[in-house]
């Protein structure tokens, strides 16, 4: 059963759904002037086991930041929406998110990424992609600076589990979904099967 391991601030969320997944390989800038950041979100149902350590560490890091006034800070920052967990139903167009929550977690240094026996994967590995079932590894921490008050999740990890069903935007191609072009030097890439013959 998927369980959220907690040490510190540090939170393993297991088994959970990735959307964006392209951003854990490829940093990129949420608006022009923005500095480019690593990052992706992380789709689970409202009874997974992490909310309850993701809930824990976002009062933990606000107490740390805010002191007795902790739970004012934590009400308002919940009605502004600036708390890492949110509900999919605001976003319920976009696959994969509706009747779940979800978790943007992002970092200017690239995260770890590895596969199900911890070997490392890069992005012409074709995964994770978005929609398979992974593992991943953040810090929650409480941010009161000239940019505003929040509390953030900074990813530090992922780790392919199982695959799932593509999200939107999630497709991979490979060379078979390309015609050969005639006459084209080692286009034939030997004998070509008829397509007529396949049903014959």
């Amino acid at each position: 059963m998927a369980e959220a391991v907690k040490t510190d601030q540090r939170i393993t969320i297991k088994d959970v759904r990735i959307a964006y997944a392209q951003g854990v390989f490829e940093a990129r800038a949420a608006k022009p002037g923005d500095k480019p950041k690593f990052g992706a979100a992380f789709l689970f149902p409202k009874d997974h086991p992490a909310v309850k350590q993701l809930s824990e560490a976002v009062i933990k890091a606000a107490t740390a930041k805010w002191g007795a006034k902790a739970n004012e800070m934590l009400a308002m920052l919940k009605a502004g929406d600036r708390l890492p967990i949110h509900s999919g139903d605001a976003k319920a167009m976009s696959g994969g998110y509706a009747g779940n929550l979800y978790l943007n977690a992002g970092n200017a240094i690239k995260p770890l990424v590895l596969d199900a026996d911890r070997s490392f994967l890069s992005a012409t590995d074709g995964k994770p992609y978005s929609g398979c079932y992974v593992n991943a590894i953040v810090e929650i921490w409480a941010q009161d600076n000239q940019h505003g008050k929040r509390v953030n999740a900074s990813l530090l990890g992922v780790q392919f589990v199982r695959d799932g069903e593509r999200l939107a935007g999630g497709s991979v191609v490979t060379a078979n979904d390309f015609e050969a072009i005639p006459g084209s030097e080692g286009s034939t890439g030997g004998e070509q099967v008829d397509p007529a013959s396949l049903f014959a």
